[in-house]
């Protein structure tokens, strides 16, 4: 059998901290630490001054505030240069008339490309594909989602996925298959028999014992 010699990359693990950063960014310098008591969603793309690229931070830009508004913060990265970065905000500025409000990181020793397995050898030894992670408060993974280079990610999806996980920390229950605010949301299943007898007779929109709804009003 002939050894494979190439390097395994190690991914995170999700419901474990996230793994550490301090990297210079177009707003300074920003460690994972600078994030403590937001939720963070850290993304990497392929390359700067790329169509598919440009298309995904237009639509994280114009969702700026409704991601601020659920205490989430924006992190970019991709490996290339602060210089690069600046020129590319420019571009977009100059071609498209909006300011990247968040800032992007300069990973071009893809230190932390690496680190959170954003570089896939399949698909390009020096280049990030679109992955992008879902940190806590507590700077825990929480979610993370890679999609291939070809194509762009859904940034509403995001938004919805980071509020369908602050609705489950909140409220202590699941969400269903596209779920959005004001859906009934999944009791979790129970962990007992008398648990799984007492839950038919407790008012939940039950099909049988493990799969019941309930509004959040409840």
């Amino acid at each position: 059998m002939t050894e494979n010699t190439q390097t395994v990359q190690q991914l995170p693990r999700l419901n474990e901290p996230a793994p550490y950063f301090d990297a210079v960014t177009t707003h300074g310098r920003k460690a994972l630490a600078d994030y403590k008591g937001k939720w963070l969603i850290l993304f990497s793309h392929p390359a700067d001054f790329t169509p598919v690229c440009t298309t995904e931070f237009l639509a994280f830009n114009r969702r700026y505030k409704d991601f601020k508004d659920i205490n989430t913060e924006l992190l970019g990265l991709s490996i290339d240069s602060v210089f690069s970065h600046l020129a590319w905000e420019k571009n977009i500025k100059d071609n498209f008339g909006e300011e990247i409000q968040f800032p992007i990181i300069a990973d071009l020793d893809m230190k932390v490309a690496h680190s959170y397995g954003m570089i896939m050898p399949g698909a390009s030894d020096t280049s990030a594909v679109r992955a992008t992670f879902i940190i806590d408060p507590k700077g825990v993974l929480r979610a993370m989602v890679y999609y291939p280079m070809t194509n762009g990610r859904s940034i509403d999806e995001i938004y919805r996925l980071v509020v369908a996980l602050q609705t489950s920390d909140a409220e202590g229950v699941a969400t269903p298959e596209g779920w959005q605010p004001g859906d009934d949301v999944i009791v979790p299943p129970p962990a007992t028999v008398e648990e799984a007898r007492e839950r038919m007779e407790a008012g939940y929109q039950c099909v049988d014992w493990y799969f019941c709804k309930k509004p959040l009003s409840k």
